[in-house]
């Protein structure tokens, strides 16, 4: 089985999340979502519509997404590889570079974000 990791705060799921997470599967059998606590936007100086249990209710009714894991910290995407014993870290390609250090754990692959979307730009809307 190919398990596939990928991070993030998912608030506001729109298409674009939807559009990544369906690609981010597709490179694999089984993908694990690293979703941002409530305490680590804090840290991050972010601030999500949902709580960390509500935007974690909404990845799980996701059928791309197979297990939500909590992300605490920057430090945790190395032991969190190989605790789930990944093979491929996922990330979009705004992130492109910051994480090629995890490559002798695993395939590290940017993908192309899905243009005109972002969570900021609904916020902005609303």
């Amino acid at each position: 089985m190919k398990r596939i990791i990928t991070y993030g705060t998912f608030d506001v799921l729109h298409y674009g999340h939807i559009n990544f997470l369906k690609r981010a599967k597709a490179l694999g059998d089984y993908l694990i979502v690293g979703l941002s606590t409530d305490e680590f936007n804090k840290i991050k100086k972010k601030e999500s519509y949902y709580t960390y249990i509500q935007r974690k209710m909404i990845l799980e009714a996701c059928r791309y997404v197979d297990l939500v894991i909590p992300e605490s910290n920057w430090e945790q995407k190395r032991n969190d590889i190989k605790k789930y014993e990944a093979d491929v870290f996922v990330m979009g390609d705004d992130w492109r570079g910051k994480f090629d250090s995890l490559s002798d754990l695993c395939d590290v692959i940017y993908l192309k974000r899905t243009p005109d979307i972002s969570t900021t730009k609904i916020k902005l809307d609303l």
